[in-house]
């Protein structure tokens, strides 16, 4: 077959291979940066942090003077649109208020008590069956299906361990950096059997709900899900996703649906961008958090066209500050 691309971009591409750069590049795309490297970053620019951690997690070049594609925009308003609402929105606490004083108050998760320090604790005074946040970043769950098996010292100790971690300087994500650290004990939700329930992550674009994201199967790990889009209507899956759809998960909306579409488009109205992730527990929607950095502003299992199309729905606002 004869070679139609033009003779720049072939020449391009044999200069990048004979001089072993695609080898470089594949090696970059396995190298686990060190522990440390990431907060030194941070702390000399939140800006070099995330071209250089853009380079390494997702294998291109962050163009932040004209972002295009939906991981580009997110970095864009994660560092030069530090709205004071997105940081109580991002605090799993604070949001709590916000969400109330929109009349949403009874989607969310029924709080059980919420600590400045895991010594303020009453293990005794806790249902058998509870989960354990911290307050400023992503990961810090702990959920207890039956307290006669929980470890209380060791639970302790993870919770400090967690309370010391500044999280903006774990990726960057500077929207946590103000967020004062607590500890708050939620219900267990039991999505029946014992198991989590699925959670149902809601896409707004300026107050609009584009997509939903349903994750199923997650262990309590956050591992082992599995991930489906669904559009607006719930008429078909979104092909947004480089694994492609896939039919054979299909799920109906569920009965609270119509609830979760109401709220997500509310409380994402003053946002260019939020994910709203709810459960669905017994018919009843359940507001977990918002999202505003989904996968750290990297989330190489889109497609590149989904890259495009989505980033095409944000709307940059003026900068609110400058890194």
């Amino acid at each position: 077959m004869t070679e139609t691309r033009p003779l720049a971009s072939r020449f391009r591409e044999s200069l990048y291979r004979g001089t072993g750069l695609a080898s470089l590049h594949a090696y970059i795309r396995k190298w686990e940066p060190p522990p440390y490297l990431y907060p030194m970053l941070y702390r000399l620019s939140p800006v070099l942090l995330a071209k250089i951690r853009y380079r390494i997690e997702g294998g291109g070049w962050l163009a932040l003077d004209r972002p295009r594609t939906f991981d580009e925009k997110l970095f864009w308003l994660m560092l030069y649109w530090r709205h004071p609402l997105k940081t109580q929105c991002a605090d799993k606490f604070e949001m709590r208020p916000y969400v109330e004083s929109l009349g949403y108050g009874r989607l969310l998760v029924p709080l059980l008590g919420v600590y400045e320090r895991s010594s303020d604790i009453d293990f005794g005074a806790l249902p058998d069956q509870f989960v354990l946040k911290c307050t400023h970043g992503c990961g810090f769950n702990l959920i207890c299906r039956d307290k006669k098996d929980l470890d209380i010292e060791a639970t302790r100790r993870q919770l400090d361990a967690w309370m010391k971690v500044d999280y903006a300087k774990v990726n960057g994500e500077v929207q946590y950096a103000q967020i004062q650290p607590r500890i708050t004990c939620e219900r267990f939700l039991d999505g029946g059997n014992g198991s989590l329930p699925a959670d149902f992550k809601l896409h707004c674009f300026h107050g609009h709900l584009q997509f939903t994201t349903v994750c199923t199967g997650r262990g309590a790990d956050g591992h082992g899900a599995a991930y489906d889009h669904y559009d607006r209507d719930w008429q078909k899956q979104a092909a947004i996703s480089r694994s492609g759809v896939h039919p054979e998960r299909w799920s109906g909306p569920p009965d609270c649906y119509a609830e979760m579409l109401e709220a997500a488009e509310a409380l994402s109205r003053p946002f260019p961008y939020v994910r709203m992730d709810f459960y669905a527990v017994r018919g009843q929607a359940l507001l977990g958090e918002m999202t505003f950095t989904p996968a750290g502003c990297i989330d190489t299992g889109y497609t590149d066209e989904a890259q495009a199309y989505l980033g095409g729905l944000i709307q940059l606002p003026e900068r609110l500050t400058r890194p």
